[in-house]
């Protein structure tokens, strides 16, 4: 059996060594030492001042949203996790979307500002796999309409455009945790802004708004972490860089083997490198995906179609809305494998497949 993914797992005493202290101390959440130390050394290891550990993704979108104070609609891509439109509307907002460029698969920053009205409030986009936003053209545009930006970079952990942190741009970037992610801490979310007030306000909210022992400053929520996800945080990410360069090493190894498949890789950002943290083909056909699809499922080996189906016409609580492109590329997109425990024999017996699907067909 060959998973879609894997979560990386430290040695086991590295991370015995840390609860060992958790024991000692008897102090379990509410930011103990642990969830401290982890954001000192995730500021470090990504060149940030300001950087806010939380419960997960999810949450740290809703605080976003919910410190900028936006109110009615939200222009967003269709592309993209569940997470990113459902925080919109549990927030109280209006998503509109808005569809991607068929290349690097992000939201088309050409087509946001038709989408503008009285009523839009902000811009929340996705770093798709972790591939960067056109942030500059989506800055440009906020600035002109006076809007907020935020960016959904769940899956962008470790990415730097010109030479910095892809959390720099925006008012708010987030960030997931999560076990399937690139580097996690079993659960758990960055929120990340250069703005020391919203800082302050972001810091409130994570813990219910509170502001001293009788005291409350704004309205809040528990997005608070516990020293058992902190502790597991700060061991993964001693092995972070081998994590990316082996991820990286496979990426490059798939390229090459499936180099003649009626498929391409999205458009990668130009001023950035790719961290690995997922394998996507676009293929020819949503014929021949099904078709490698099942191969694959019959060896055993998991596929995710990821993102299917479009935002834009799955979710019950909103109208369907078409969305071409998107609506295209959901159909095509397939994930492969990719994971730090993944061997290059399994790639070379996970690209044979797909290729015998391909030249069986021809």
């Amino acid at each position: 059996m060959i998973p879609v993914t894997k979560p990386f797992l430290p040695p086991l005493h590295d991370y015995q060594h840390l609860l060992e202290g958790v024991w000692q101390r008897e102090w379990l959440t509410n930011m103990g030492p642990l969830a401290s130390q982890l954001e000192m050394e995730l500021k470090t290891y990504l060149k940030l001042k300001h950087l806010l550990y939380v419960t997960n993704g999810t949450v740290a979108l809703q605080m976003a949203i919910k410190a900028l104070k936006l109110q009615g609609e939200i222009i967003t891509t269709p592309f993209s996790f569940v997470a990113t439109t459902s925080s919109i509307v549990w927030e109280g907002c209006q998503p509109v979307f808005v569809d991607i460029d068929k290349d690097s698969l992000n939201i088309d920053p050409h087509q946001i500002e038709e989408a503008i009205t009285p009523n839009t409030s902000a811009i929340l986009a996705t770093h798709v796999y972790g591939n960067p936003c056109d942030v500059e053209a989506i800055q440009r545009i906020a600035d002109k309409h006076q809007l907020k930006v935020i960016y959904d970079a769940a899956h962008a952990f470790g990415v730097e455009v010109n030479g910095k942190s892809i959390f720099e741009y925006g008012d708010i970037s987030t960030c997931s945790l999560h076990a399937t992610k690139l580097y996690h801490s079993v659960e758990g979310g960055l929120v990340v802004t250069k703005d020391p007030e919203l800082l302050k306000e972001l810091t409130s909210i994570r813990n219910f708004g509170i502001a001293g022992h009788d005291a409350f400053s704004t309205l809040g929520i528990n997005g608070k972490n516990s020293e058992f996800h902190a502790a597991m945080g700060i061991a993964n990410l001693k092995y972070i860089d081998e994590i990316k360069a082996k991820r990286t090493a496979l990426s490059q190894h798939y390229e090459e083997r499936l180099q003649h498949l009626k498929a391409v890789r999205p458009l990668w950002h130009s001023n950035s490198e790719n961290n690995g943290a997922y394998f996507p083909m676009v293929f020819e056909s949503e014929e021949l995906m099904l078709k490698c699809k099942e191969k694959l499922q019959m060896a055993e080996i998991g596929t995710r179609r990821y993102f299917y189906p479009s935002l834009a016409s799955a979710l019950p609580y909103l109208d369907p809305v078409a969305m071409p492109i998107t609506d295209d590329i959901s159909r095509r997109v397939l994930c492969l494998p990719l994971y730090y425990s993944l061997s290059f024999e399994e790639v070379d017996l996970i690209c044979r497949l797909i290729l015998r699907v391909q030249n069986n067909d021809n």
